[in-house]
């Protein structure tokens, strides 16, 4: 066999093998593709509905309206009450703003004390500590109700947000412990050479480092707030000082039984664009905060 048939040979077989492997990277897009399609339909249906009228919306699961009509947004956002849904996204935010501040406020202190510090009943405390996870949040509601009204702060929005101060969400403190123990202790000695105290170590030496974790508690802690339904219903009884999800709750009240289906989802989408906005804002130091522990010295 000469060597001009044997390069066609093997030029063949090289052939054959990229169109092999061209083909099973096509196939495993288009399944992919198929998929994220089934798992984003309904969010591309609630879009399209939210143009369509009642009826266009229960006669068809068809996503793409008849035709735009503005109407359910500019309708949905002057809401049934005398507040606009521009008066309740402020509201949400003086819960938001500073309940994700408080919170990586805290579970960075606990976490740091946990991980850095020893002290008598270290091992008692974190065990306390890492119970409370066990702990379902409904069988908290009535001892707290009941806390904040000897307080007399019923109706207001502390309730809501200073127990954040307080570090009692464990589970962002238990992340950010294993970032800590994760981190080099070489880093706090070099900082303690050059005359840092223990805060100073924290806020200019370890937090930089723990800034993807941070941001997750951070991103977290802001599409839970903005989701929370439960606690502003317990805690919040005027109508001036509802948050968003309660006041979507209150579109539904229609008197008749007949809801107006394209308001509420026309104003849930634009609920929704905060976190969104904030989720893909935030998402190179998310990913990376969920996907790693630390640096590993």
């Amino acid at each position: 066999m000469s060597h001009t048939t044997l390069e066609q040979a093997e030029y063949e077989r090289q052939r054959k093998r990229q169109m092999k492997k061209t083909t099973k990277l096509m196939l495993l897009y288009g399944i992919l593709i198929f998929v994220a399609i089934i798992m984003l339909y309904p969010i591309i249906w609630l879009v399209g509905a939210s143009f369509k009228s009642n009826a266009d919306i229960f006669s068809s699961i068809w996503f793409m309206p008849k035709e735009f009509d503005f109407a359910p947004y500019v309708q949905g956002w002057k809401t049934g009450t005398e507040y606009t849904m521009g008066h309740y996204f402020m509201n949400t935010f003086k819960i938001v703003v500073p309940k994700v501040v408080f919170v990586v406020i805290s579970v960075t202190i606990t976490a740091y004390g946990f991980a850095r510090f020893d002290f008598p009943g270290k091992k008692f405390w974190f065990s306390i500590l890492i119970g409370t996870l066990l702990l379902p949040n409904i069988i908290l509601r009535i001892p707290s109700y009941m806390m904040w009204k000897t307080f007399g702060m019923l109706d207001t929005y502390a309730p809501l947000v200073l127990p954040s101060l307080f570090g009692v969400d464990v589970f962002f403190v238990f992340m950010l412990i294993q970032f800590f123990r994760g981190i080099p202790k070489d880093l706090d000695e070099s900082a303690k050479i050059d005359g840092c105290n223990s805060l100073q170590t924290l806020i200019f030496i370890l937090m930089p480092v723990l800034k993807p974790a941070i941001i997750s508690c951070a991103l977290f802690t802001f599409m839970w707030t903005m989701n929370d339904f439960m606690g502003p219903l317990i805690f919040i009884s005027s109508v001036e000082k509802y948050p968003l999800t309660i006041a979507l709750k209150m579109s539904m009240d229609a008197t008749g039984g007949a809801f107006d289906w394209n308001k509420i989802i026309a104003m849930s989408l634009v609920g929704l664009l905060p976190s969104i906005v904030v989720f893909f804002s935030a998402q190179k130091y998310f990913i990376e905060g969920i996907s790693t522990s630390g640096i590993k010295g």
